[in-house]
């Protein structure tokens, strides 16, 4: 490898980093120019779709909320502490991100199936899962949480334990250091895990078809009209879920600098 001529070191480098790019720019910009202005204008003032992405939107919010409120304490824990079977736990909040889509759908119909004690508890409180919003935001709650938690240990680890210290020294409890010292600090990690959770939402499918095939959320509804039309007419709505995912994403990497690097 130390004979390896400079320029062809660079033209690798270079000639690997225009591939992987063309392999990614290509066929998001082939669908962004595909649909002809007045087919998107058309989709656009379609109810169905545009009630369809308000769906995938509102849900996904839902999902990044609810983890927001129920992945920050379990974020703290594992940030803050070293206890037995920490890895298991941090394997068990990772294990959504590796397992086939379609699983986790299969795993959340058989936990809250009839047949079994928590799906009766659901069913006396009136909580239906199949076939409804309340089963989507589960699904994306389940398949976003990892990378909210993730997200939010890293900024909580990232936070000076001596800042901590001195808080509780001076009186502080545990409830007011963490509220005023730790959650100031690492709000933008915070909120980068929400903006991931919900981008990730808003991509699911294979659990959701399972568990909710309808109200039908934007991804059900491109896959049907796919499957019933062909590409004329789900690729509107792929441009739409497109320019959705550039928007979430660019939030991402805005709210990701440092500060005064924003602008």
């Amino acid at each position: 490898m130390r004979s390896l001529p400079g320029r062809i070191f660079h033209g690798w480098m270079l000639a690997s980093a225009a591939l992987v790019l063309l392999f990614i720019g290509l066929p998001m910009l082939t669908t962004l120019a595909s649909p002809t202005w007045e087919v998107f204008v058309e989709t656009l003032g379609d109810k169905e779709v545009m009630a369809s992405v308000w769906l995938s939107m509102s849900t996904s919010a839902i999902a990044a909320l609810i983890a927001f409120v129920f992945g920050t304490p379990l974020a703290f824990l594992l940030a803050r502490n070293e206890f037995p079977g920490k890895k298991v736990v941090e394997s068990l909040v990772d294990l959504p991100i590796m397992i086939p889509h379609p699983v986790v759908g299969i795993a959340l119909l058989g936990l809250t199936s009839p047949n079994t004690p928590f799906g009766r508890m659901l069913q006396s409180m009136g909580i239906e899962i199949m076939g409804t919003t309340t089963g989507i935001v589960a699904v994306l709650v389940f398949v976003g949480v990892p990378f909210y938690v993730n997200a939010a240990k890293s900024g909580m680890e990232s936070i000076p334990r001596r800042l901590e210290n001195v808080s509780r020294s001076l009186g502080a409890g545990a409830a007011a250091t963490f509220f005023r010292i730790t959650l100031p600090l690492c709000w933008r990690y915070m909120l980068v895990g929400m903006i991931m959770c919900m981008a990730r939402a808003l991509s699911e499918f294979g659990a959701i078809i399972i568990v909710a095939y309808h109200p039908m959320v934007a991804p059900v509804l491109m896959y049907e009209r796919f499957t019933a039309y062909g590409l004329q007419y789900s690729q509107p709505v792929a441009v739409i879920l497109i320019l959705v995912s550039m928007v979430f994403f660019l939030l991402l990497r805005t709210l990701s600098l440092p500060k005064g690097k924003n602008s």
